[in-house]
């Protein structure tokens, strides 16, 4: 009998031991995956596309807590400062630099697989990059350009441009503003999107400055108030000062067809193609004397230095960067894929489809991130403020320079924002 109780006994503390070991393991093979809540499509997608990555193998299980767009970056500051990230972030891309200085994220270009990388477009490389180091990854990215009614610029004699190449210079986009003007009841041709608040200011407008002369290794305070962007922000400035710009109050210019020309990006594809039909053309912004430049950059995502289990975080990564997983989120918000393989099996993006300019900018480096620096926040803000002054009729030069000296304030009282590793010496 005792016997008997003693094997009993052991085969308890067994099973106790592999309950717990087992509960163990999947603890360990547990991240946490923190993204923000954005188009319902969005949403739903990511949603399936953790169903799909949990159940296709045992070894890692992720967690996902939506959180609102508007009190993500909140919230995120809160748990860094609580040391309570999550494994797995998304950030939207150029706040990743600040997340980066403040040593909250780790890199990640030695984990990820060479022909993950290899893959990846150029443009998502770039906004992942701080200090040579790759940090962050996107399974999408942005397109600008102009959208146009052909029809109007037919009538009114203006020359369509067929790609990047033969983008309209400054001159040749201030003369078919004209034109468009003389056919047009109201003047009003062109929509900027002035009732649009927030980084669009950034994002939109800064490429006017690359295309001038602008140039990235600037001291981002001193790119704001260069020559260029004098000189871009006054082409503005006079477009909205000779009656050219619908003030966009109900955000229906281009769709209710008061305009002829539309500054947006690829999230207005769906509802312009809607209201203009076969009419639509997208075409790029305009040659400001150093080619015609736009926009790069979305929401990308890193692994938290909180993270005890960074493979199993970039196993997640990896899983979302394959081409369906790619096209499947491209099709929700109807963004650029993020990788070579997916643009290529995209109706809207390859070679020949609606969208495939967005795509061939990224693709050939004729697109500029904003500034890659901690201190981009400031900027952003400081810009859309300036943008508002120029816009109501502020000295551009003046204007700028304002706005330089904010800049250079706040890098001056960050100590010159040192590099991550004297950061981390800080935090510990």
């Amino acid at each position: 009998m005792m016997k008997i109780l003693r094997h009993l006994s052991r085969l308890i503390l067994l099973l106790l031991c592999f309950s717990g070991c087992k509960t163990n393991a999947t603890q360990e093979g547990t991240i946490q995956v923190w993204v923000h809540t954005g188009q319902a499509a969005e949403r739903q997608t990511i949603e399936q596309q953790v169903d799909r990555f949990n159940a296709s193998q045992t070894k890692v299980k992720v967690e996902l807590t939506f959180i609102p767009e508007g009190s993500y970056n909140a919230q995120l500051q809160s748990a860094s400062v609580a040391k309570a990230l999550p494994d797995v972030v998304e950030i939207d891309g150029p706040s990743v630099y600040n997340y980066i200085w403040q040593g909250n994220l780790i890199a990640i270009d030695t984990l990820l697989s060479p022909q993950v990388r290899q893959d990846l477009l150029p443009s998502i490389i770039n906004q992942g990059t701080y200090k040579g180091r790759l940090y962050s990854v996107g399974t999408f990215d942005s397109g600008l350009g102009l959208y146009g009614r052909r029809s109007r610029l037919e009538a009114a004699g203006v020359r369509i441009p067929k790609g990047n190449q033969d983008a309209w210079t400054a001159k040749e986009f201030n003369q078919a503003l004209a034109a468009l003007a003389q056919k047009d009841p109201d003047r009003q041709v062109l929509d900027l999107k002035l009732n649009s608040r927030g980084e669009w200011y950034s994002y939109a407008f800064l490429p006017l400055i690359y295309s001038a002369g602008g140039r990235a290794d600037q001291p981002v305070d001193r790119f704001l108030n260069s020559s260029s962007a004098v000189f871009a922000m006054q082409q503005i400035q006079g477009w909205i000062q000779r009656g050219y710009v619908d003030p966009s109050l109900d955000d229906a210019s281009f769709e209710s067809g008061r305009v002829a020309l539309a500054w947006g990006g690829h999230w207005n594809y769906q509802t312009y193609a809607k209201a203009a039909g076969s009419d639509l053309v997208v075409l790029p912004l305009p040659n400001f004397g150093n080619g015609s430049k736009t926009a790069q950059g979305s929401w990308n995502w890193g692994i938290t230095t909180n993270t005890k289990s960074p493979k199993s975080a970039v196993r997640f990564l990896e899983f979302l960067l394959q081409p369906n997983e790619v096209l499947a989120m491209a099709t929700a918000n109807s963004a650029v894929p993020g990788t070579k393989r997916a643009i290529a099996q995209s109706k809207l993006y390859a070679k020949g489809g609606s969208l495939s300019l967005f795509s061939s900018q990224l693709l050939s480096g004729q697109t500029v991130s904003r500034p890659q620096t901690p201190a981009y926040l400031v900027m952003t803000s400081t810009f859309e403020q300036s943008f508002a002054d120029i816009r109501n009729g502020l000295d551009v030069k003046t204007t700028l320079d304002r706005a330089a000296t904010a800049i250079a304030i706040d890098i001056q009282d960050n100590q010159g924002y040192p590099d991550v590793h004297s950061v981390s010496k800080r935090h510990d």
